[in-house]
């Protein structure tokens, strides 16, 4: 196992860290600066970005920071299903048993929040597979706020989300977020800012990679910090294989060969 043949306590590279390992680069901070106005003035947000670019490490970032004698967050991601199991899906999640009939549906969402003494926060990851139904209930739901209803809403998913809401019958749910933001790839610099880092955490050092090969691995991998995550794995097993103790530019080209990224 490369941990022992580089001298780490644990896999620098592994796809759900701990929080403390989320590296809080120049676009992750912009976004939570966005979602810290959001989460004190706006009804709802919009965060779209490719797949792999860390759309759901920032989601975790935003959570971690609520204030949790105000804010009652509920993380939904089971989004491939119809627009009324959607709602029974929030009202499982917010403490019930579904009734039949989506307006039944509907008062239980209402009155449930409104018997909260808390912000009731909608975190809706890969919404780009949300039934446009469920987007329509979704208004519907955020329109109540008119009446003080206490809910604030997130949509998080990758590109086919923002043709989704181009559509007219989206018209009025696009007009309600007012916070929206664009998660781009890491530049070179922050791939290998990101590279140094989780080595680092790792009890290893930010010397095995070579700058050449990180800036290599950045070419291949365009900055998508999932595709970094198992380009570097694949490295460091290459080069355990070889008895090899850096990451050499030669070395990525190697890996990469039989790597082929899809």
């Amino acid at each position: 196992m490369f941990f022992n043949h580089f001298h780490m306590t644990t896999h620098p590279f592994a796809e759900k860290p701990s929080i403390e390992w989320i590296l809080r680069d120049p676009r992750i901070e912009e976004a939570l600066a966005r979602l810290k106005f959001f989460q004190e003035q706006g009804a709802m947000a919009l965060i779209i970005g490719q797949t792999g670019i860390g759309k759901s490490s920032l989601l975790r970032l935003f959570i971690h920071g609520l204030p949790q004698n105000r804010y009652h967050p509920l993380y939904l991601h089971l989004t491939p299903i119809s627009g009324n199991a959607f709602l029974r899906l929030i009202v499982t999640q917010l403490g019930e048993a579904p009734k039949m009939g989506k307006d039944r549906l509907f008062l239980q969402i209402s009155d449930r929040i409104r018997q909260s003494e808390k912000c009731t926060l909608l975190i809706i990851d890969e919404a780009h597979m949300l039934d446009p139904k469920a987007l329509t209930d979704l208004r519907l739901l955020i329109s109540s706020v008119t009446d003080e209803l206490p809910l604030k809403i997130i949509l998080c998913g990758q590109e086919g989300l923002r043709q989704t809401l181009k559509r007219s019958s989206h018209a009025d749910l696009v007009n309600r977020i007012p916070v929206r933001f664009f998660l781009q790839p890491f530049t070179r610099d922050q791939t290998a800012a990101y590279i140094d880092s989780r080595m680092s955490l790792a009890g290893g050092t930010n010397k095995i990679f070579e700058p050449e090969s990180k800036e290599l691995i950045h070419d291949y991998t365009g900055g998508v910090p999932r595709q970094i995550n198992n380009v570097a794995t694949a490295c460091l097993i290459n080069a355990t294989s070889h008895n090899l103790k850096k990451i050499t530019e030669a070395l990525v080209n190697q890996t990469m060969a039989e790597f082929h990224l899809p």
